[in-house]
């Protein structure tokens, strides 16, 4: 089984790159599955149900999310529907959707830190209680969201051997450590974004900067005029016997809008 793992989409420039790349991408690389993290599709900020259809029609076959999955209320109902889907997993029972699908013979969990972040259930516990519900010789992907690298690394450890893969997402920009971990566990600290080139982490540059330099609040829009759109994701290899991973290598692109 060959899967691809895509970094926080942001926004239209985002969205418009997935949909140009992936279909190629599938063919080139004979991926089974592909799985993007959706938290910043509208505008930066959240998911609609029309973003997510967009993703989805581009050929994303689960979409997670992570902090940003409650900004924009409409997406609400229909985390419990047939869509899917994921909001983060170690959020207390009671919130609406749920953290763990099965696509085909895949099982995709999404959990999500709490270092700099939400006080949220916990995530090690978390993943424990959804691993006791997979059958044994399952192919398993988590997308652990969290801003914290050493969190992300402390979950790849903690799940080595007992999941196909761990690939972090959040900080909007790629690490250079893939690495297949001894138990046979796909690594990656944070898998980048799908947004604008010339940006902050996918947003105008300006107002960023003007926060560091005054210390003021400032609205925050996505760089929707950048000339190129950076694709980053990776490449998982997931051995159908075991369901351990034998391989994972970065997957990145340099998308120029005006050139399709």
């Amino acid at each position: 089984m060959r899967v691809l793992c895509i970094g926080d989409v942001i926004g239209k420039p985002g969205r418009k790159a997935v949909a140009a790349l992936l279909p190629q991408l599938r063919a080139a690389l004979a991926i089974d599955v592909a799985i993007a993290n959706g938290e910043n599709l509208a505008a930066g900020r959240g998911l609609t149900l029309a973003t997510a259809k967009e993703l989805l029609e581009a050929g994303i076959d689960v979409i997670t999310s992570g902090n940003h999955i409650w900004d924009q209320k409409e997406i609400i109902p229909h985390l419990d529907g047939e869509a899917p889907i994921l909001r983060p997993a170690n959020y207390p029972p009671a919130a609406p959707g749920r953290g763990l699908v099965r696509f085909g013979d895949l099982v995709v969990i999404n959990l999500m830190g709490r270092t700099f972040m939400y006080d949220i259930d916990d995530p090690f516990r978390c993943a424990d209680a959804l691993l006791a519900s997979v059958p044994p010789g399952t192919p398993v992907i988590v997308d652990i969201h969290a801003e914290a690298t050493s969190e992300k690394v402390a979950m790849g450890w903690y799940l080595d051997g007992r999941v196909s893969a761990v690939v972090g997402t959040h900080t909007h920009v790629p690490t250079a450590d893939v690495r297949v971990l001894p138990g046979g566990t796909a690594y990656v600290t944070d898998l980048g974004m799908v947004g604008p080139l010339d940006s902050i982490i996918g947003v105008e540059k300006e107002a960023v900067l003007k926060k560091f330099l005054t210390g003021m609040p400032a609205r925050f829009k996505v760089a929707e005029h950048s000339p190129e759109v950076q694709f980053n994701a990776v490449l998982v290899e997931i051995n159908d016997a075991t369901a351990r991973a034998t391989g994972i290598e970065r997957i990145d692109r340099i998308w120029t809008p005006h050139a399709e």
